[in-house]
């Protein structure tokens, strides 16, 4: 599975490289001439790993991390990034305009598809609708990620449906101290009190009506964190399956294939 994150394989993509190449062999610890899983062995496995107990493994990975001095949680980036449902909406909302109890209208009077009842409709009940900015919308959920400044590790991982707001989700992410960095995003004065009520002084970018907002700052801000956002971009955009549970497993495989990769540029020493 390890394998199958870092080169961001499908199940039968998987199935082929794990049986041709002689390094993902070795790695898995396969003879040269030993039969190797089918696709539908990875399935399977997810099922049988789940959430809970993946879950315990990342925050055993992240607690060696921390023991090792390479996430100390003084400067943390916080941000979502989009994760596109890999369903066809069209057909939903085709749904929603032939089912005559649909309860949900536009101005005129018309049945209408929206966040109060994709879930009915879609093939995908947990996703939904989001936006990011003016013009920046998608169905589907969020990937909300706190990344660690001083080695640029993922530390905390969630995601959520995509209407869920970034400055709702922070709890679930917010380190336990030190200067957290975020975009207009976290600027909400609830957002900001959560970060003082943590211990951690809040280094975010205020929107352009705030009275309070230094653009000086500001800029100084965006320029810190800016080498960092390249995490979200390494990181695929699309939903591999349906529903909130499967999609946290895979963002928690995503952020672990993504530190142990991080780690062989930085480390020369095993990690405990």
């Amino acid at each position: 599975l390890l394998l199958q994150y870092i080169e961001d394989l499908s199940d039968r993509q998987a199935e082929r490289f794990i049986r041709e190449n002689l390094a993902a062999k070795l790695f898995c610890g396969f003879e040269l001439l030993a039969p190797t899983p089918e696709f539908s062995y990875f399935s399977r496995l997810r099922s049988r790993i789940g959430l809970a107990e993946l879950t315990k493994l990342y925050n055993r990975v992240r607690d060696s991390l921390q023991a090792s001095g390479l996430i100390r949680e003084v400067f943390t980036f916080v941000d979502s990034s989009q994760l596109l449902s890999r369903v066809n909406v069209w057909e939903a909302r085709d749904r929603a305009l032939a089912d005559r109890e649909n309860e949900e209208k536009d101005d005129e009077g018309n049945r209408k598809l929206n966040n109060k009842n994709v879930g009915k409709y879609s093939s995908d009940s947990d996703a939904r609708f989001g936006c990011k900015g003016k013009d920046k919308f998608w169905f589907g959920y969020k990937r909300h990620l706190s990344v660690d400044m001083s080695a640029g590790l993922i530390n905390q991982v969630l995601v959520t449906p995509a209407n869920v707001t970034d400055h709702q989700a922070l709890p679930e992410v917010c380190p336990d101290g030190g200067m957290v960095f975020a975009d207009k995003g976290y600027s909400a004065a609830s957002a900001r009190d959560y970060l003082v009520s943590r211990g951690c002084h809040a280094g975010v970018i205020l929107k352009n009506n705030m009275r309070e907002k230094d653009r000086d700052k500001d800029r100084w801000l965006s320029a810190v964190r800016m080498p960092f956002e390249g995490v979200f971009a390494r990181l695929n955009k699309r939903a591999r399956y349906r529903g909130t549970i499967k999609n946290q497993f895979q963002a928690l495989m995503q952020a672990l294939a993504y530190n142990l990769k991080r780690l062989i540029k930085i480390v020369l020493v095993p990690i405990p």
